[in-house]
């Protein structure tokens, strides 16, 4: 099987490859790349390869590769802190004095860090870093490898993430969203980057819209000032947490029919809409009013009067 779970990236996986069948691995990878770009994909796979037991790694059919893509292999270590940003410096102290705990059933022990580390959570690591024990593995996943340590990047194997071809991204669109429209897909690409997770998550956002961004943009691209009235008094009882993504979302949208007028494709069917009927100025004066609006309701002005602000501002 390989690294093919992982698109595109094709010398990144023949050179892991070749080092896994030449028994060359590192102890510490730190796998980089925006939100998005597979880093947690290449993690798991490149520990199924680790652990793997069959011939051609990762097999993903041994109970070794089973184990650690079903996340229950005994020698695969998950790092998080899911009550903080950052993983606490606690945290990886703990993980130091676990290491010392030779692996149960594999040859190597593997801790995966998909979790930013502060300063100190660092430092901590690097302990661990400058004499590991032969079986220790660390794979350190981060969007932005310019916030780590030079120290810490010195002693690491970068795998370094990059964007996939657009016939990629447009297949794998296609497979995962057969609803979505070409215009939907192309427009989702144009504004990922070329990496599939930030494309998927542009596409996805359309269902997760309230139904309040669907009344105002029917009422916006329509120029209907009554629809407006209509869609924006229920939301004077909404309470500020329920109010602000609401307003965030339809800035989001507005955005996008705004890039429609300099030629990329809309990402969304709403902004297509509003693009058709409105101007770029009309559509950076909206704009420029919601975000005004966002931020009185974070500095406590009333969210009835901000409703009747926005009834008078976007009509």
């Amino acid at each position: 099987m390989g690294f093919e779970g992982l698109l595109g990236n094709h010398r990144l996986k023949e050179n892991l490859q070749l080092s896994i069948r030449r028994n060359r691995l590192s102890h510490f990878y730190l796998i980089s790349g925006p939100e998005g770009s597979g880093k947690k994909t290449l993690a798991r796979l490149l520990a199924a390869a680790i652990h793997c037991r069959g011939q051609e790694k990762p097999c993903l059919s041994c109970p070794a590769c089973r184990k650690v893509m079903q996340n229950t292999h005994p020698d695969l270590i998950t790092v998080v802190d899911p009550e903080h940003k950052n993983v606490a410096v606690k945290i990886v102290r703990e993980m130091r004095e676990d290491m010392f705990i030779r692996p149960n059933e594999s040859d190597r022990k593997i801790y995966v860090f998909p979790q930013s580390l502060g300063i100190e959570g660092q430092n901590a690591l690097l302990k661990i870093l400058e004499e590991p024990p032969a079986y220790g593995v660390f794979l350190l996943l981060a969007d932005n490898p310019e916030t780590l340590l030079p120290t810490i990047r010195s002693r690491c194997t970068e795998l370094k993430l990059v964007g996939l071809e657009e016939c990629i991204l447009r297949q794998a669109l296609q497979k995962d969203h057969p609803e979505a429209s070409p215009e939907e897909i192309s427009g989702a690409i144009a504004r990922s980057g070329g990496f599939l997770g930030q494309a998927r998550a542009l596409l996805e956002a359309d269902a997760l819209f309230a139904p309040q961004t669907q009344a105002f943009l029917n009422a916006f691209s329509q120029k209907n000032s009554l629809e407006l009235v209509r869609t924006l008094a229920p939301m004077e009882k909404l309470k500020r947490d329920q109010f602000i993504p609401v307003l965030e979302q339809w800035v989001q949208v507005l955005e996008n029919a705004l890039l429609c007028h300099n030629g990329v494709p809309a990402s969304y069917a709403g902004a297509r809409q509003v693009s058709a009927s409105r101007g770029s100025r009309e559509l950076m004066g909206a704009i420029e009013e919601i975000k005004k609006c966002i931020e009185y309701a974070q500095g406590n002005v009333s969210v009835a009067a901000i409703c009747g602000h926005l009834q008078w501002a976007l009509r």
